[in-house]
């Protein structure tokens, strides 16, 4: 008796089936790395807003006059950072709120709440940087 080449339609069936097995398991592990990987451009938007406003402040003294409403457009024109600046894929100058807090003369806090697009997870996070008198800034990006 000759044996033909090739495989059975059961074995062709149970690969099939192993492969819908593995995809159904790793659907949801590769959505939380999407959304991470998207909040990753917010991040980089607050990284920008942050790193302006300590430049601003650099420049000017402390003094903060002149900042502007730090929030949509336009309103981040006063420490150098335009519409474009924050245009990305998923997050856009709409998605960013900046606000400082003083300590005497020097700027002690900045805070950068982005808020996320639709069906993104968490809907906002934020970014704060204290920044103490002597020592190094230390900067939280919440929730992780």
């Amino acid at each position: 008796m000759r044996r033909s080449k090739g495989f059975t339609l059961i074995e062709l069936m149970v690969v099939i089936l192993i492969v819908a097995i593995l995809a159904a398991v790793l659907a949801p592990m590769m959505t939380g790395r999407i959304n991470s990987a998207k909040w990753t451009e917010g991040r980089a938007g607050a990284g920008t807003i942050v790193t302006a406003l300590r430049a601003f402040a650099a420049e000017n003294e402390g003094i903060m006059t002149g900042v502007g409403a730090l929030s949509g457009a336009g309103g981040f024109v006063g420490i150098g950072i335009t519409d474009g600046d924050l245009a990305g894929k998923y997050f856009n100058v709409g998605s960013y709120v900046a606000s400082y807090t003083m300590n005497g003369t020097v700027v002690a806090t900045i805070t950068v709440t982005v808020t996320a697009p639709a069906g993104l997870t968490p809907p906002t996070r934020t970014l704060t940087v204290t920044i103490p008198l002597t020592g190094l800034a230390t900067t939280v990006w919440n929730p992780p």
